[in-house]
């Protein structure tokens, strides 16, 4: 392994010598990838394909000692560092080029007490992995609305989907979260512990440490829903609106109605007259109780 450029925090570059970059290799449990190496660029990769970023060295994290190592190295050396939970976010906070990206995308284990309806999920669960296992007890937490979307980015945003109406934002549903923080210390933050940290974190991005996991509160749902989609030519999008707008207006709170509009090829067995050059505009409502 050749002495590798890096760049820093203050967008300056430094060189890791060879012994420097093996020894923090060796004090991983996961991988630690540079560019050419095996898995590298799917570990790169994002749901945004028009991200290409390239980060000097990605640490594949397997637990919460390996955040730590990593977040000590990077701040000992001054070194960029980016954090992949799902990697979902559009403009690709996950991903930096030149620096170290922590990569949690194998940190995605999930315990579910059904007796306290609460779940502990690690940092590089999708939404899909905690529905999976909270679903086998009949319960849920209030995440967003696409499975393939990461739960660290999703809470740390503040959060909101199909449960939103009836129980609230993600943010509001979180009971703890344990946080590497910038210094390398391990910590929780919930009402009672580091409070002000976890006010912080609700709502404040990804900003104030790495988050390992999350504690959320959890609402009996499910198995089964009443949902389905109703879609309507785009020239009848101002009736669909104001209809949807009186609706949502006196629709009770286990109702959730998203309105969207968007392009969208024909589907097997709607009429022509929907289709004009095989691709057209339609409007849509997507009512799920």
């Amino acid at each position: 392994m050749a002495a590798l450029q890096i760049k820093t925090r203050s967008n300056g570059e430094i060189t890791l010598q060879e012994e420097t970059v093996r020894k923090f290799k060796e004090s991983l449990l996961g991988e630690l990838m540079r560019i050419g190496d095996a898995g590298y660029d799917d570990a790169r990769s994002i749901w945004n394909a028009m991200i290409d970023r390239r980060p000097a060295l990605i640490a594949s994290c397997l637990g919460v000692a390996d955040i730590v190592t990593s977040v000590n190295f990077a701040r000992e050396h001054g070194i960029t560092l980016s954090i992949k939970g799902g990697g979902h976010n559009i403009s690709g906070l996950a991903v930096c080029d030149g620096g170290l990206m922590l990569d949690l995308s194998r940190m995605r284990g999930v315990w579910v007490d059904p007796s306290t309806r609460t779940a502990h999920a690690q940092g590089g669960c999708l939404l899909g992995d905690v529905d999976r296992e909270t679903q086998v007890h009949g319960l849920a937490t209030v995440l967003g609305f696409i499975s393939n979307t990461g739960i660290a980015g999703l809470t740390l945003g503040g959060g909101f989907g199909y449960l939103t109406r009836r129980f609230g934002w993600t943010s509001d549903n979180v009971l703890s979260m344990d946080v590497v923080t910038a210094a390398g210390s391990v910590v929780r933050a919930s009402e009672k512990e580091n409070s002000d940290l976890f006010w912080a974190l609700r709502g404040g991005g990804g900003n104030f440490g790495v988050v390992t996991s999350f504690e959320y509160r959890l609402f009996p749902v499910g198995p089964e829903v009443i949902a389905g989609a109703i879609a309507w030519p785009a020239e009848n999008a101002r009736r669909v609106l104001d209809m949807y707008r009186s609706l949502t207006e006196q629709a009770p709170r286990e109702l959730t109605c998203v309105a969207g509009l968007r392009m969208a090829l024909q589907p097997h067995g709607w009429p022509k007259r929907f289709m004009a050059n095989r691709s057209s505009r339609y409007s849509f409502a997507i009512p799920v109780q």
